[in-house]
């Protein structure tokens, strides 16, 4: 049984592309190339430009902080050419599909990238009430599993 993905309306593809809800890439920041795929497609694979290439200038971007930009820069260093950042799709037969695949991968990395990591916990000792009451616990529950025991005659 094959699944079909639901996909939003055609002309919707050149919309701005949304990163968080106050994060949002201009679509004319979007540089998109089109390109014959090698992917699935059968005869039409030869004439048909599925596979997709979308780019984004980081360093261009109106809604990025200074500091936004260097924490993507830092965390996708290894992605970025002369700052811009590269996705490709090429997993359908159809340009339009892949152009979704295109936006979601976009969206999702540099939604990853400025993410703020959680602060690492501190290590810290029991308290002395704390392991008092653990094992005033520990031997409660000996004693109720004890009373549980047949009686020895």
């Amino acid at each position: 049984m094959m699944v079909m993905k639901e996909y939003p309306a055609q002309g919707a593809v050149t919309d701005d592309l949304e990163i968080t809800r106050s994060l949002v890439v201009p679509a004319t920041e979007l540089h998109w190339r089109f390109s014959r795929s090698s992917g699935p497609g059968g005869q039409g694979v030869n004439t048909t430009d599925s596979r997709v290439q979308l780019a984004v200038n980081i360093s261009a971007l109106p809604a990025l902080s200074p500091e936004q930009i260097e924490s993507i820069r830092t965390r996708l260093a290894h992605r970025l050419v002369d700052g811009v950042i590269t996705v490709t799709a090429s997993d359908s037969r159809s340009q339009l599909r892949n152009r979704w695949a295109a936006r979601a991968r976009m969206s999702a990395l540099l939604r990853n990238a400025l993410l703020i990591e959680p602060r690492k916990r501190l290590p810290t000792t029991a308290t002395m009430g704390s392991r008092r009451r653990r094992l005033e616990d520990k031997k409660q529950r000996a004693q109720t599993k004890n009373l549980r025991k047949k009686p020895e005659i």
